[in-house]
C-alpha cells in the first residue's frame, strides 16, 4: 500500500499526479509550463495541489529522471528531492524513455510479439535521446544521444517492426523510411503514466539517494549567452 506523488518535467509539458495503491487520485497537466523564470513557481503550485489531494503522508516521490530538457529535469528533480526530504518519503527515479513506452503499450496498437519500441526525445537538429525496448520493457539498445542517419537501427529494422514515438520521432520519418518503421503521434511523457513504473519500483525497493541522485542528461549541458550579451561581446572584440 503506497501513496506516491509523480512529477514529470522532462519536456515543455509539466504534469503532476498522485496515486494510492495504484489508483490515481489527482492529475494535472500544464502544456508549455517548463519554460522561463517562473517554471519552479508553476511546478510548486501543482505540487501543492497534489499534496492536498493526497490527504495523508506520502510514502514516495517519483520523478522523471531523464533524458530531456536540462532545465526541466533540474527543476523537477529539485522539487522531488525537496518534497521527499521534507516528508521523509522515498525517492523513485523513472527513466523518461521508459515512461514514454507506457501509453504505447497500453494503447490500441496491433503489434507483433517481437515488435520493438523506440521512444525519441528531441535534442535539436537531427539528434535525439533514444533507446530501444522490447514489449516487456527490456532494453535492446541502451539509452543514448544519437544523430539519426539513414542506416540508424538498420540491423534491428531488418528483423523487427520498430515503433517510433515521442517529440523527436517526427523529424526522423523521412530519414528512417524503412517498411518496418512505424510512427505513433501524440506520445508525451506524462506523470499519470508513471504509476505502473513507480509502483513496481516501490514494491521492489528500488529507491534513490535523496542527497546524491542526479538526472540522466546523456550529454553535457552547454550554456549559451543571451543574444544581447553576444552583441556586446562582439563590439568589445
Amino acid at each position: 500500500m503506497a501513496t506516491i506523488i509523480h512529477i514529470e518535467t522532462s519536456t515543455d509539458v509539466c504534469s503532476v499526479s498522485v496515486s494510492k495503491d495504484g489508483f490515481r487520485l489527482f492529475d494535472r497537466t500544464v502544456p508549455g509550463s517548463v519554460k522561463g523564470s517562473q517554471a519552479s513557481e508553476q511546478l510548486g503550485k501543482l505540487v501543492e495541489e497534489a499534496v492536498d489531494a493526497a490527504r495523508e503522508k506520502l510514502d514516495a516521490v517519483a520523478v522523471s529522471s531523464g533524458p530531456g530538457s536540462y532545465t526541466g529535469l533540474r527543476i523537477g528533480m529539485s522539487m522531488a528531492k525537496g518534497l521527499a526530504y521534507g516528508s521523509d518519503a522515498k525517492l523513485i527515479a523513472v527513466p523518461t524513455l521508459e515512461l514514454l513506452c507506457v501509453p504505447v503499450l497500453l494503447g490500441d496498437h496491433d503489434m507483433a510479439d517481437d515488435a520493438l519500441l523506440c521512444p525519441m526525445i528531441d535534442a535539436r537538429r537531427m539528434e535525439v535521446f533514444t533507446a530501444v525496448y522490447d514489449r516487456a520493457l527490456r532494453q535492446v539498445m541502451p539509452g543514448q544521444a544519437m544523430v539519426v542517419e539513414e542506416d540508424s537501427f538498420k540491423e534491428l529494422l531488418h528483423e523487427h517492426d520498430i515503433y517510433f514515438f515521442g517529440n523527436g520521432a517526427a523529424k526522423c520519418m523521412e530519414t528512417l523510411n524503412h517498411p518496418h518503421a512505424h510512427y505513433i503521434d501524440g506520445i508525451t511523457p506524462l506523470a499519470k503514466n508513471m504509476l505502473p513504473l513507480a509502483d513496481k519500483r516501490f514494491h521492489e525497493g528500488r529507491f534513490e539517494d535523496v542527497a546524491y541522485f542526479t538526472p540522466e542528461y546523456y550529454k553535457q549541458y552547454e550554456a549559451k549567452l543571451p543574444k544581447n550579451l553576444l552583441k556586446i561581446n562582439e563590439q568589445t572584440l
